[in-house]
């Protein structure tokens, strides 16, 4: 195959009006799906959990999986799997070490579960596939509905602890000693955790849902120390990885997933050159300061 061949099957863009005509749900779902992402994704790298998105993707995947193989519905199958995993997580994993053993032993049971059923599935192999690497150009109305209350829930539920869950985000122990829930919190937030990763299997499947969880919070975070900004950008880098990362596979013949985690990975990339550029600038500029003070300072008879 030529290069020619290659760019051809990744960007193709004939007819490509008529075709953004007809999956119009599915780039406003990207954009209720990448806000979501953007916004717990805060908080996933603030309670240090990036290991347990993929502990929780994995038996989210299985639950999809099984019900892909009884013929119920997907997102419900994923939903189950992913609370499963989340309250698992929560009990099993008391302690950091406690909790990434469990995680452990999740991630290569959901996978091997989650392999099993789609083998013995003997439908469209394109339905295995989607489940792995993402498929959301089939949203229809309905769909996009209920993503869209499931999403507002979560954010609902986000807003009502968000002072509290920030504290014991931050300092636990602290958190602790004020009398913060802190055990209610953690389990409360693993379960709006699952719930995200359920739903963001959609977009980029069971394999790479980090890109949309973890990426733009992790490139937010390069750029600025700052929680609302943080909030922000890592909102806005992840509306545009979603939806940019749809619009760029409509054009092509390549599953979404490759198109949004390269975009989410080059926003990632350019956070990490501007902020290690900004924190060099700064420290230049600290020790041009430090030096002119000594330069200006009396010396003592």
């Amino acid at each position: 195959m030529s290069l020619g061949d290659i760019l051809g099957a990744v960007f193709s863009f004939e007819n490509y009006g008529e075709i953004l005509a007809l999956v119009q749900t599915s780039v406003w779902a990207g954009a209720v799906l990448g806000l979501l992402g953007g916004l717990v994704g805060t908080f996933v790298m603030k309670r240090d959990l990036a290991f347990a998105v993929h502990g929780i993707s994995e038996l989210s995947f299985a639950g999809a999986a099984f019900a892909l193989l009884v013929g119920t519905d997907v997102v419900a199958g994923s939903l189950v799997g992913s609370v499963v995993a989340s309250l698992l997580i929560a009990f099993m994993g008391g302690r950091a070490r406690e909790k990434n053993s469990v995680i452990g032993v999740l991630m290569p049971f959901g996978l091997g579960l989650g392999i099993l059923f789609l083998a013995l599935y003997e439908g469209r192999a394109a339905n295995k596939f989607g489940l792995l690497t993402g498929q959301i150009v089939a949203v229809d109305t309905v769909q996009l509905q209920l993503l869209a209350v499931t999403a507002l829930v979560v954010v609902l539920v986000l807003v009502a602890v968000w002072r509290p869950l920030t504290f014991s985000s931050v300092d636990p122990e602290m958190a602790v000693a004020a009398g913060v829930p802190v055990r209610g919190l953690s389990v409360l937030f693993l379960l709006v955790l699952g719930v995200s990763v359920a739903l963001s299997i959609q977009v980029v499947g069971a394999l790479l849902v980090l890109a949309l969880l973890i990426t733009p919070a992790a490139a937010a975070l390069k750029v600025t120390s700052s929680p609302r900004l943080t909030l922000v950008l890592s909102i806005v880098f992840a509306v545009v990885a979603t939806v940019g990362g749809i619009l760029l596979a409509l054009g092509g013949r390549l599953p979404i997933s490759p198109y949004i985690t390269t975009l989410s990975f080059l926003i990632y990339a350019v956070c990490a050159v501007t902020g290690r550029v900004r924190r060099r600038r700064g420290a230049n500029g600290r020790v041009l300061a430090a030096g002119e003070k000594e330069r200006t300072t009396p010396v003592a008879a």
